[in-house]
């Protein structure tokens, strides 16, 4: 029985075009065909005419970023780094037309940011960058008024610096101090004026004079790539007002690791030394991850006054999620974004030109860091609920895209009887439109309408020109 059982197997393999390499098998007339999924062994050259040239920047000496061709040797250094220096000069140049009106002031300007840096690059973790923002000055910006506060012409001209800082890592920079790299010297450091930017800026969101020291791939039971940061910042700190505090520090610990399907962040920070001699501690605890076919980030935040409640410093909590997801294999993106302030939350530090911390939770609440055109919902979260559901749609590959989002918020709190002032109850709708011109150039057009406790109008409308060089 099995040996008719195998001379049947056998007959059927060669009956079955593929399975026999006799010609003779195949019906008449037919060649030989490749299985479709067989890799060609034609040579096919690179399909550069999709992809874009690189776009040049202002100056550039040494190795070109993100250039072609033959790599500089570079020189060895004393403590065994070979450096290969390279220079590029980058920036961006922003001017918008714009008004707004949120029923208790209305304003219309022409205002100008430039934010320009060189960057000396000295090995793939060394480098120094330096950057100055000569068009604006403590969130005012060089431009026209039409009306309002200030009507006529603001001129913000100023060389100050806004960033100056080294950074690097101590194995990279000296690595004969461990020739087999087998100790612990992957210790990354910066040091200088900087941007500090906590909790997707939530916590932290300014520029200040700061130490930073960092450890990677710490060892911990059930995560991955544990990192823990040391920050102190020593000067140039601005508090939860958009204010500058002359005396005040700042001392912060921050974690960030992977933990299964989660990225995780819990990160600390502690103002002491201040003007007013009110303190505060300052914390954050984010997991972001994917559920399902869904995009998700989570956050809590909190803040406690050591001293009165003051407009640089407050206690209180955020609650706050995002969620959103693809539709379909298009790029486009339907997303969904709430918060809960309960009390009155207050950053650690805050620039000049970042407004409140709920500038994530959509074009609604942020801040467009030009002019004094306002988030139409504001973007501070005293006692307050609300979110925004949008939908951002691409198209000419991504070139151009629309964003179509309604929001609103209520207040949690009265004072006497009434909705507190700072944010009762408010509707919106926003539109946003980009449109990309050449490797440099993007057209930015905003709108929004809101109702303020269903009765007093807002509404506004801005032209952006970007020009990144």
């Amino acid at each position: 029985m099995s040996r008719i059982l195998f001379l049947a197997s056998l007959v059927f393999l060669l009956a079955v075009p593929g399975f026999s390499s006799s010609p003779e098998n195949h019906d008449s007339g037919k060649e030989d065909q490749e299985s479709p999924s067989r890799i060609s062994d034609e040579v096919i050259p690179v399909l550069q005419s999709n992809v874009p040239s690189r776009p040049k920047p202002i100056l550039e000496l040494g190795n070109g970023f993100l250039s072609t061709g033959p790599i500089h040797p570079g020189f060895k250094v004393p403590g065994g780094a070979v450096w290969q220096p390279s220079l590029l000069v980058f920036g961006t140049y922003r001017t918008a037309l714009q008004a707004f009106h949120d029923g208790d002031r209305t304003s219309s300007e022409w205002a100008n940011r430039l934010d320009l840096f060189l960057n000396l690059q000295l090995t793939g973790t060394e480098r120094l960058l330096f950057g100055v923002r000569p068009l604006d000055e403590d969130g005012r910006f060089t431009g026209y008024r039409f009306n309002g506060q200030g009507e006529g012409r603001e001129d913000e001209l100023n060389f100050k610096y806004t960033t100056l800082f080294f950074e690097g890592e101590l194995g990279e920079l000296v690595p004969d101090l461990d020739p087999g790299d087998r100790g612990a010297l992957d210790i990354g450091f910066s040091i200088g004026r900087q941007e500090l930017f906590y909790q997707e800026g939530m916590l932290i969101f300014d520029d200040m004079d700061a130490i930073g020291i960092t450890k990677d791939a710490l060892p911990f039971p059930g995560a991955s790539d544990l990192q823990a940061t040391l920050v102190y910042g020593h000067d140039e700190l601005n508090r939860d007002d958009n204010q500058e505090d002359h005396d005040a520090q700042l001392l912060g610990l921050f974690f960030s690791s992977d933990v299964r399907a989660s990225s995780v962040n819990l990160d600390l920070a502690y103002v002491f030394e201040t003007d007013d001699g009110t303190e505060g501690a300052h914390w954050g605890l984010s997991t972001v991850q994917r559920l399902g076919f869904f995009n998700t980030s989570f956050r809590y935040l909190g803040s406690q006054s050591l001293g009165k409640n003051t407009s640089g410093v407050s206690s209180g909590h955020l609650l706050f999620s995002e969620i959103s997801r693809s539709i379909g294999d298009s790029h486009d993106l339907l997303y969904f974004n709430s918060f809960w302030g309960i009390d009155e939350f207050s950053s650690a530090a805050r620039g000049p030109a970042t407004g409140g911390p709920l500038g994530r939770a959509g074009i609604l609440f942020e801040a467009v860091g030009l002019g004094t055109y306002g988030a139409p919902l504001g973007n501070r979260a005293d006692d307050s609920v609300g979110g925004g559901i949008g939908l951002q749609a691409f198209s000419q590959d991504t070139r151009r895209q629309l964003v179509v989002e309604l929001g609103g918020r209520r207040s949690t709190k009265s004072v006497k009887g009434q909705a507190r002032t700072s944010g009762g109850g408010a509707l919106a709708l926003a539109t946003r439109f980009q449109q990309a011109f050449g490797s440099h150039t993007v057209l930015q057009l905003d709108l929004f309408g809101s109702l303020q406790e269903l009765k007093d109008e807002g509404y506004g409308a801005r032209m952006e020109v970007r020009y990144e060089f």
